[in-house]
C-alpha cells in the first residue's frame, strides 16, 4: 500500500490515534505527519492471506497473535514516533497487548508493491531492525516468485528465496513460498 500525504500539520500521538479510530481511511504516522495509505489489489491481498493461513497455526501453538494489515506497529526511530501498519505481524510478548498497537513483534512481512518497494527496503528496513524483539523481517514480491528475508541472526544481510522453505525463526517454523504464491495463478 502506498502513502500519500494528508496533513501539511503537526499532529500529536494522541490525535492521530483518535483520528484513527474513526477514519474509514487508514494512515501511518511519523513524527507529527499523518500519510493516508491506499488500497491494495489482489494479488496483495491474496498474498497477504496465504502467508497468515500458513502461520495461523503455528503462531497459536506458539502462544503468539498474527495481525494483518489493520494493526499499527508503533516504534522509535531516529528520534522520532512512528506508526505503521505492516501487512502482517507476529507478537510472541505477552505484555504486547494494547487493543489500538503492537511494540513488539518479533516477524514482520511486507508484500512489495512498485509504490512501496523502495520505502519498504529502505526506510522500513532501517526502522524495523531498531525493534529489540524482531527477528525477522520478511519482503514478498508480488510480481514474481521471490522473498526477501532479513533476520536479526544473520546479522541483517539478506537472504533471497525463489524456492523452498523460509525460516521463520521465532515461530520455530518454515513458511513454504509454494503456500505464499498458492493462490495466485502459475507464471
Amino acid at each position: 500500500m502506498t502513502a500519500q500525504a494528508a496533513s501539511a500539520h503537526f499532529i500529536t500521538e494522541q490525535a492521530y490515534l483518535a483520528g484513527e479510530q474513526d477514519s474509514e481511511v487508514r494512515h501511518e504516522y511519523i513524527d507529527g505527519q499523518v500519510y493516508a495509505l491506499t488500497g491494495s489489489d489482489a494479488r496483495h491481498g491474496l498474498i497477504r492471506n496465504a502467508i497468515a493461513f500458513a502461520l495461523t497455526p503455528v503462531a497459536r501453538g506458539k502462544h503468539c497473535k498474527l495481525f494483518t494489515a489493520t494493526m499499527k506497529l508503533r516504534l522509535d526511530s531516529g528520534g522520532q514516533t512512528v506508526f505503521y501498519y505492516p501487512d502482517l505481524m507476529a507478537v510472541c510478548d505477552a505484555l504486547d497487548n494494547d487493543p489500538n498497537f503492537c511494540r513488539a513483534p518479533c516477524l514482520i512481512v511486507e508484500v512489495l508493491s512498485p509504490s512501496t518497494a523502495r520505502m519498504d527496503r529502505r526506510e522500513k528496513l532501517l526502522a524495523y531492525q531498531g525493534l529489540p524483539s524482531l527477528q525477522s523481517y520478511l519482503l514478498v514480491e508480488q510480481e514474481q516468485r521471490h522473498v526477501e528475508l532479513y533476520r536479526r541472526a544473520n546479522g541483517w544481510r539478506v537472504e533471497h528465496y525463489g524456492q523452498g522453505n523460509i525460516p521463520i525463526d521465532c515461530l520455530d517454523a518454515a513458511l513454504a513460498l509454494d503456500d505464499i504464491y498458492a493462490d495466485l495463478p502459475a507464471a
